[in-house]
């Protein structure tokens, strides 16, 4: 394995451990998972979360290609500065309570008790009727399997962690990016699907949004003092 893979990897790992770990779409499947059964859940969220990685790491390999290496290193090493900032500026003004977790399971639970509310009052025939009626998709795959991946694909677009795997990409071996990435999203998905609601209620936002924020901060002084050759 060669050490712009390597480091590629392990950035990727703590780095997306750190920013999944107490997210909306971590909470979500724990959410999902206590309403479901977790295997589709686990599957759908996984599915988004592998599809969203290797999209942004993508992105990241593209950059240098359009715009020269330098740039795209000082571009890089700035998102860094500025995630790590902001990571820490949300950690200190956070009070200690969740209040994702709460909001994401009053709207999961609201749409839970609708869809259920609705079933029950369907007949047979309506049911066959539906079923026809389903999109292309849905007749492939379980609605559950695509609700979780719904979920979690558009509640990662845009994020944080997604910029910052797109910047990572930039920089180091994007294969090294997307194995790293797709191992801690794993670990976390299948923790949060696991644990459940009991699990997510136990992490403390402002020790993860602290903990990310430092890390983001040591990426972008490892990545100033490399250089744009990536050579300390």
């Amino acid at each position: 394995m060669s050490p712009s893979l390597l480091g590629g990897l392990t950035k990727s790992l703590a780095m997306t451990v750190l920013s999944e770990v107490g997210d909306k779409t971590f909470f979500a499947a724990a959410i999902l998972a206590m309403r479901h059964p977790r295997k589709l859940v686990l599957a759908g969220c996984l599915s988004a979360l592998t599809v969203m990685t290797a999209l942004s790491a993508s992105l990241g390999w593209a950059a240098p290609n359009l715009i020269s290496r330098k740039w795209t290193h000082h571009i890089t090493t700035l998102l860094f500065f500025v995630f790590g900032i902001w990571s820490l500026w949300e950690g200190f003004k956070e009070e200690g309570e969740s209040e994702d977790l709460a909001e994401l399971e009053a709207k999961l639970d609201a749409d839970f008790k609708t869809n259920k509310g609705e079933s029950k009052n369907k007949s047979k025939a309506t049911e066959d009727t539906k079923k026809k009626q389903r999109p292309f998709l849905m007749q492939f795959f379980s609605p559950i399997f695509i609700k979780a991946f719904s979920i979690t694909f558009f509640g990662e677009w845009g994020d944080k962690s997604q910029i910052a795997t797109i910047g990572l990409a930039a920089d180091e071996n994007p294969f090294g990016v997307v194995i790293g990435g797709i191992i801690a999203q794993a670990l976390c998905t299948t923790a949060a699907v696991m644990g459940g609601k009991s699990l997510a209620s136990q992490i403390s936002e402002k020790m993860v949004e602290l903990s990310s924020g430092v890390l983001f901060l040591l990426f972008g002084i490892m990545s100033l003092l490399s250089g744009p050759e990536g050579q300390l």
